[in-house]
C-alpha cells in the first residue's frame, strides 16, 4: 500500500453547531486514521472539519468571478443599473469554499435624523494554517420598503461587502468603474 494516505473515518460536531450555515471551529473535530508504512494504524484529533485547506487556496477561489447566472441587476433611483449577487448565494459561495467561517453584527446604528440606519459585519475565515477577517458597513434609508426592513437591507449589504474584501464578487465592483 502507497504510504501517507489519509483515510477519513468520522465526522463529530462536539457541543457546537451549525449558525445560519456557518461552522462554529471552536466545537468541531475530526478524528481520522493514517495509514503508515506499515499498515500501522494510529487515530489523532484534528482542530478542522477535514475539509478546510490553506487560506491561500480558501481565497483563490474566492477570488475568481462568479458566473453571470448568479447575478441580479437592479435599478437604483437614479435609474442607474447595479450589479450583484445575493446574500443568500453568497453565504452558499461561502459555504462550499470556505465552509469554516463565521459572520456576525459587530454594531447597528442609527442616523442622529433617524432617516438610516448603518451595520458593521465581520466575516471570518478559517484555514488550516491561519484565519483572517474582513469588515464592512451597509447603510439603508429607513422610508425605504422596497423588500425587507433597513436593519436586513444594510446587514446584507454590509455582508456583501465584507465577502468583496476576501475577493468574492469584487469584479463586480470593478465593472462599475470601467
Amino acid at each position: 500500500m502507497a504510504s501517507g494516505f489519509v483515510k477519513l473515518e468520522k465526522l463529530s460536531r462536539v457541543g457546537g453547531a451549525f449558525r445560519f450555515g456557518q461552522w462554529n471551529r471552536r466545537h468541531s473535530k475530526l478524528s481520522y486514521r493514517a495509514a503508515t508504512e506499515s499498515e500501522k494504524m494510529e487515530e489523532e484529533e484534528v482542530p478542522t472539519s477535514g475539509i478546510s485547506r490553506p487560506l491561500s487556496e480558501i481565497l483563490k477561489e474566492l477570488n475568481k468571478k462568479v458566473p453571470d447566472s448568479l447575478v441580479r441587476t437592479r435599478l437604483e433611483k437614479d435609474g442607474f443599473p447595479i450589479r450583484y449577487i445575493p446574500w443568500h448565494l453568497v453565504n452558499r459561495i461561502l459555504n462550499l469554499h470556505a465552509p469554516e467561517w463565521s459572520g456576525e453584527v459587530r454594531n447597528i446604528t442609527y442616523s442622529a435624523d433617524a432617516k438610516s440606519v448603518s451595520v458593521v459585519y465581520r466575516v471570518t475565515l478559517y484555514g488550516t494554517d491561519a484565519e483572517i477577517f474582513r469588515e464592512s458597513t451597509g447603510t439603508a434609508s429607513v422610508d425605504d420598503t422596497s423588500y425587507g426592513d433597513p436593519v436586513q437591507k444594510a446587514e446584507a449589504m454590509a455582508f456583501r461587502r465584507a465577502c468583496a474584501r476576501f475577493g468574492l464578487g469584487l469584479h463586480l465592483y470593478h465593472e462599475d468603474s470601467s
